[in-house]
């Protein structure tokens, strides 16, 4: 009788995943309805330049590729501007499989928002096509199915350059026709998907709470005193990343806090400082750095939380005998 040896799959499906894969299926679908098919192109692209990164790292342990390589690349090209140079792109997922996850032993163990390490790399070596040029979204009815890529145009988004707006562009940026990111653009499709993953608890509902609190009062104190050229709170939903970073990146359970006493520090940081950098740096990705520097204390905010509410039972404990 001959011993067989269970093969592993090439790939780990995990339902966590799964949810955040059919959260993002309205962000993608407006990218291609906005930006033509080249943006569908991009996903597949770094999709299959991440899965490969990571199957490297993975064969060598014989282990199956995690499903949250998908999220991961789908997140990354979602956030990017639709006439980014592919090679671009590849380098930048690649550096976010790589060193933002595999080097710290791979899922579950990496300190720092996959994506997100990955556009901040690209966001500063390549800074000129990152923030200078964007392209026009489709101006008809399912034009984006008829084209490759729309015009692309050397200019500024409305965060950086402090502009007043008025009402119809509150509602371009709800709908999605304003130029962006590929995923950043369409408020509508961010909260279909962010709603999903709220009403699923697949997404910490703390989380999103308090790091929308922390910017929205924040971006009214600085806007209503005429700080810095402070853009006003509506736009600062709508525009940029800020829906995007609210659902899909704040909450990675594995870059988050555990704690949810950690988890309202964690999002108030978040939300704060999106306003700050927004309105004081000369970066607008303000919601991206703020999730990364709030990456980086993520694990002590934890620790902390845990002493003090061990100091404060024993405290508890003394004063009651």
């Amino acid at each position: 009788m001959t011993n067989t040896v269970k093969k592993k799959p090439l790939i780990s499906w995990t339902p966590p995943m799964k949810r955040v894969l059919y959260a993002l299926v309205p962000a993608t679908f407006a990218s291609l309805y906005f930006f033509g098919w080249r943006s569908l192109f991009m996903i597949s692209v770094t999709c299959f330049a991440g899965f490969f990164s990571e199957y490297l790292f993975a064969r060598h342990y014989n282990e199956p590729v995690n499903s949250s390589v998908f999220v991961t690349s789908v997140l990354f090209a979602l956030s990017l501007p639709p006439a980014l140079p592919l090679w671009m792109a590849v380098v930048g997922i690649v550096f976010a499989v790589v060193f933002g996850k595999m080097v710290f032993g791979g899922f579950g163990k990496n300190v720092f928002n996959p994506a997100l390490a990955g556009r901040a790399f690209i966001y500063i070596t390549f800074a000129g096509y990152m923030t200078g040029v964007w392209s026009i979204p489709a101006q008809n009815i399912f034009e984006g199915f008829m084209i490759w890529q729309p015009d692309a145009v050397t200019s500024a988004t409305v965060l950086a350059t402090g502009e007043s707006v008025d009402k119809s562009f509150y509602i371009n940026a709800f709908t999605g026709m304003i130029p962006g990111s590929l995923g950043e653009t369409s408020a509508f499709a961010l909260l279909a998907g962010g709603v999903y993953l709220y009403w699923k608890k697949t997404a910490s509902r703390t989380i999103i709470h308090s790091t929308f609190l922390g910017m929205i009062i924040l971006q009214s104190i600085l806007y209503y005193s005429g700080a810095g050229g402070a853009a006003d709170p509506l736009t600062s939903i709508l525009a940029g990343g800020f829906l995007l970073g609210l659902f899909f990146m704040a909450t990675d359970p594995v870059s988050a806090p555990k704690k949810k006493e950690s988890q309202i520090l964690y999002g108030f940081f978040i939300g704060t400082m999106t306003a700050l950098i927004r309105t004081f740096s000369v970066w607008d990705g303000g919601m991206m750095f703020a999730i990364l520097l709030a990456n980086m204390f993520a694990p002590i905010t934890d620790h902390g939380v845990a002493e003090f509410l061990k100091w404060k039972k024993e405290r508890r404990g003394v004063v009651n005998e």
